[in-house]
């Protein structure tokens, strides 16, 4: 902590005081998050086989753009199909870093771990985005590399249509999924983890026009060998109801803190509510959406809701409705958007579209914010989007809501000093956290996670009213005012921890004295 001058000490920390008459306003609490897909090259990198160097300036740029943006989540897609953004010893090197599956960035680095690092600096949530059935984007598979499940494994794999995909129904497949996924929990930082709307293969035809039937006969067949009394379409939705259920359950058990998303398509089924019509997920792709979101098994749900706000049978505000009106668990609902409308040609849709969806998700008791698909429309900024959005809905920064029932209790409040910056005398603030006893968590263990820093929230009074930041916590001081900025009368900082469960605000009060002989900081 840094020295405090003279004998201000005592008077230039401060801790949680009783508040004055003028409030400051309240911070808004709203999930603003971006899928960062990598899938085909989408959004990163822009093509396979660039350096480190410039994949990381890649990157880098995504990131730098979200933060100006004042989003606060990066949905990073790291396992597209059965194979690996980040290093793994369990599946080989996505072909979208190198331009070959199994070969490793050059120079070699970890892309998942320098973009949890650099996310983080940035005050960026990163969630790990995962496929758990795809296998192989294209029924090519001569660049599949010796250590893919194809290779490995061929007897978990399906060819359908033009994919493949590795079989639901295989209690294999399942326990190679979640231990993939809990792997890079257990290894890796991550403040999340998520799943999207792959499970059973979307629907496809053939040649005639006739819908292919998923090839799972023979696994269908050993299930009802052993005793299984379910229909199919019962049993296909079972596998797809198991390996949710255990995903949730294995990551809780690996780490207490990291949220769990799921983001299913946007109908459970048509007629639900009664004005939708569209696929009917729960019967062609067999995913009960519905049962998890009643079932509490994620921590957040991405309903996509990927039509325009006046399309009349995918009414966006009658669809987040009822998403919202089944969670009787409580957990966030988030729905997805598809921005990347704007950029493709048989939509076209304005900047004005997102602007309105985003109003009406604020408008739903019950939503709490919104997930971009995908970053391309971000630095493609078509029809002034982020202009649009920077002075509108997200003019100013937003906290992700609290996860409460992931929490184990209230974080202390920071310690405030002020000292003289040493050219210019200018008041500089100083934040350091306060020491907290360890937390017991799960079965008897300990952890800091819950009682270390992750944000803080800086708001300073001056004659012209409030201002309100969100700084990550490795930012330790900072100037109280801006030269030619009005005198700062009061400060408040207050800690957020990583489950965006608030402390008390500590508080300094004018008058900061800059004189040689010391500071004071006012209570």
């Amino acid at each position: 902590m840094r020295t405090l001058i003279s004998l201000s000490l005592a008077t230039a920390v401060a801790t949680a005081t009783t508040l004055p008459a003028q409030q400051p306003p309240q911070v808004q609490r709203e999930f603003r998050g971006i899928w960062v897909a990598t899938v085909n090259n989408i959004d990163w990198p822009s093509k396979p086989g660039l350096s480190t160097w410039d994949q990381q300036q890649e990157l880098l740029a995504i990131l730098n753009r979200a933060v100006a943006l004042k989003m606060n989540a990066i949905v990073f897609h790291v396992r597209p199909g059965a194979d690996a953004l980040y290093d793994s010893k369990l599946e080989p090197w996505s072909q979208y870093l190198s331009g070959r599956q199994g070969r490793a960035p050059e120079p070699q680095y970890d892309p998942l771990a320098f973009a949890i690092e650099e996310s983080h600096k940035r005050g960026l949530e990163l969630h790990a985005w995962f496929n758990p059935y795809r296998a192989h984007y294209s029924r090519d598979t001569s660049g599949a590399a010796s250590t893919h499940v194809m290779r490995t494994d061929p007897d978990l794999v399906r060819q359908y249509s033009r994919f493949i995909w590795m079989d639901p129904g295989d209690a294999e497949v399942r326990r190679r999924a979640i231990r993939t996924i809990v792997d890079v929990v257990k290894r890796y930082d991550v403040d999340g983890v998520h799943i999207d709307d792959y499970f059973y293969p979307y629907p496809e035809n053939d040649v005639s026009g006739k819908k292919i039937d998923f090839p799972d006969s023979v696994t269908y067949a050993r299930y009802r060998r052993t005793g299984g009394k379910l229909s199919k379409d019962d049993w296909r939705r079972r596998n797809v109801d198991l390996m949710v259920e255990a995903m949730f359950k294995g990551v809780r058990a690996a780490k207490p803190w990291v949220k769990v998303g799921v983001s299913p398509f946007g109908i459970w089924r048509p007629g639900n509510p009664p004005s939708v019509r569209g696929l009917d997920q729960y019967a062609e792709i067999f995913a009960d959406a519905r049962k998890w979101v009643r079932q509490g098994w994620a921590d957040y749900f991405t309903p996509q809701l990927y039509w325009s706000v006046d399309k009349p049978e995918q009414r966006y505000d009658e669809l987040l409705k009822w998403w919202v009106g089944e969670n009787v668990t409580g957990k966030h609902v988030w729905p997805g958007n598809y921005t990347g409308k704007m950029l493709l040609p048989a939509f076209h849709w304005p900047a004005s579209e997102i602007v309105e969806q985003i109003r009406l998700t604020r408008a739903q008791a019950g939503a709490t914010g919104n997930v971009h698909f995908s970053m391309k429309v971000f630095l493609d900024d078509p029809d002034g989007l982020n202009e649009r959005l920077m002075a509108g809905p997200y003019a100013q920064p937003a906290l992700v809501p609290a996860t409460p029932w992931l929490s184990v209790g209230t974080p202390p409040a920071p310690s405030l000093g002020v000292h003289p910056d040493a050219t210019t005398r200018r008041p500089i603030l100083d934040i350091q956290p306060t020491a907290a006893a360890p937390i017991q968590i799960g079965m008897g263990g300990t952890s800091t996670v819950y009682s270390t820093p992750w944000l803080w929230v800086v708001q300073t009074r001056s004659d012209a009213g409030w201002t309100t930041e969100i700084v990550p916590a490795a930012v330790r001081s900072r100037p109280l005012a801006a030269r030619g900025a009005d005198t700062p009368r009061e400060v408040r900082v207050t800690m957020v921890d990583r489950l965006g469960v608030a402390s008390a605000p500590a508080v300094l009060r004018a008058p900061f004295g800059t004189n040689a002989a010391g500071m004071t900081g006012g209570q």
